[in-house]
């Protein structure tokens, strides 16, 4: 079967190979439920013709959306997933005889994953930038990124030597309703002192490699970024000629906001909860841990707004609501992959605009595969590890920082982005 849905073709074949492609670059050697049933799944062309046939080409046909719908009705195996032929017939028998149930939840739902964890990588930048910050985040999902000031954080390093980070550390304790950062040669821990919730990640790179954000007044003009600071904090995140860029304490966050086409709340809708859950995969045991931990740790904070919308439509009006007074950071993460590019480029020249035009100071913080902005990334990726191809690219204003992993695990500073004196 092919079918023409707004001149983007499906045909069984097409989603055959986008299985294929799913099994072995992203569920491979990450979950081995979904590496099987996926690979299954793209050798089975009669389920591929009924995909095909009746879910819209695009989005909607995302392996991550049918397998969450099914682990979302607690279909068989919804945690394990099946193993060998038989359990796929199972699968595949309970799938077929439930569609329209299936369906109804993919056309009802978005794969919108909301990793808390990647607050572990934001929060070097966040607490850098001039304070108070006004937080807002494009595709907020359940907008549980933008209460960074809500967990605890535990980086640990790799690759050194020993000793201490240097002076500054003692000043951030103290803090009212936070604990200050504490370390050993080796790891540094803060954040706010009751959280359930505690993210590790993993931190290697040369250190220096904060002086990436470093920026004259010109460029980062250029960027359309803010460039007023605060008296305490220099509009330069990293200033300094040799910064140690992991934060000594948590941002003052004053004002926070999002924009999601289907904006959830996992506190006040267990349902909510149960469709974040289920886009967890089987085998991330810890990534459910910490999912559920975040909810616990936001669920005595006043509730984020977020807006119900399309990005391009709702940020100009969203952003003209931040206090003036406060740093502006629009920031997304993995978001714009769901784009096309040309509608990515429409949202870049958006973002400097509304920033170059603010009279308040403001930046832009994306966490992104590396090949979605590759005006960024492509100077800084030339020599990609083989290993790296699946980290994300942390870039301020548009300039390459760090590679960090998908879910927060770890941060590897870009010394090959820093300027050279």
């Amino acid at each position: 079967m092919v079918v023409n849905v707004g001149n983007v073709v499906s045909s069984a074949q097409a989603v055959a190979d986008r299985y294929r492609e799913f099994s072995w670059q992203q569920a491979r050697g990450r979950s081995d439920a979904h590496e099987e049933l996926t690979a299954r799944i793209s050798q089975d062309p009669e389920f591929c013709d009924l995909l095909s046939g009746s879910l819209p080409a695009g989005n909607k046909q995302q392996p991550n959306l049918l397998l969450a719908a099914v682990r979302y009705l607690d279909g068989p195996h919804a945690e394990q997933g099946p193993h060998g032929e038989a359990a796929y017939g199972r699968w595949r028998e309970w799938t077929i005889r439930h569609w329209d149930e299936v369906r109804a939840v993919i056309m009802r739902r978005s794969n919108q994953t909301n990793e808390p964890a990647r607050c572990a990588t934001l929060l070097p930048l966040l607490a850098r930038l001039p304070q108070p910050l006004a937080l807002l985040e494009v595709g907020a999902s359940a907008g549980l990124c933008l209460q960074p000031d809500r967990y605890r954080y535990r980086y640990q390093y790799e690759g050194r030597s020993g000793g201490a980070r240097g002076a500054g550390v003692a000043d951030a304790t103290g803090v009212a309703g936070v604990t200050g950062a504490t370390e050993a040669a080796d790891v540094t821990e803060l954040g706010a002192a009751e959280s359930p919730a505690t993210y590790v990640c993993r931190v290697s790179g040369d250190s220096r490699a904060g002086g990436a954000s470093r920026q004259s007044g010109e460029s980062r003009a250029g960027l359309g970024a803010g460039t007023a600071a605060a008296d305490a904090t220099p509009s330069d995140p990293f200033p300094g000629p040799h910064p140690d860029p992991l934060p000594t304490r948590l941002p003052d966050i004053v004002w926070r906001a999002g924009i999601d086409l289907n904006p959830l709340d996992p506190v006040a809708e267990p349902d909510d909860l149960r469709w974040l859950q289920a886009l967890v995969w089987p085998g991330e045991g810890d990534r459910a841990q910490r999912l559920s931990a975040a909810v616990d740790a936001v669920r005595p904070a006043p509730r984020p707004r977020i807006v119900r919308g399309d990005l391009l439509d709702e940020l100009p009006a969203l952003a003209a609501e931040a206090p003036p007074g406060a740093t502006l950071v629009v920031f997304h993460t993995t978001v714009l992959a769901y784009l096309p590019l040309a509608r990515r480029e429409e949202f870049a020249r958006l973002v400097r605009s509304l920033l170059a035009e603010r009279e308040g100071p403001g930046h832009w913080i994306s966490n992104e595969h590396h090949t979605v902005l590759p005006w960024i990334t492509a100077p800084a990726h030339r020599s990609l590890r083989p290993e790296d191809t699946h980290l994300l690219t942390l870039a301020l204003d548009e300039r390459p920082v760090a590679l960090t992993g998908p879910h927060g695990q770890s941060l590897r500073w870009l010394d090959e982005a820093a300027p050279r004196d």
